[in-house]
């Protein structure tokens, strides 16, 4: 799958994250969560597995989370990257 556009999925409620996927030359992952010094690395391991599973390897995504848990983060990734591969 390729990231051609740039598209967000999500919100910034609690619980939910706010996933904004856009075209780069290599693969960037920012994090931005009120979690992040308890749970950086699994938020980006989940990511990570579903970049994995779509085969992406080029773009940048900014994640804002606000809580959310390892379901929401990976629906909230593929609905971004599903959007950004549209024509």
């Amino acid at each position: 799958m390729e990231i051609r556009k740039r598209t967000t999925a999500g919100t910034l409620q609690s619980s939910d994250l706010t996933v904004i996927a856009e075209p780069s030359a290599g693969l960037d992952i920012q994090i931005d969560s009120t979690v992040k010094q308890q749970f950086e690395p699994l938020i980006r391991a989940a990511v990570e597995r579903v970049l994995a599973r779509h085969g992406v390897t080029a773009g940048r995504l900014r994640i804002s989370d606000r809580g959310a848990l390892d379901y929401a983060i990976e629906a909230r990734v593929e609905a971004a990257l599903r959007r950004a591969a549209e024509d």
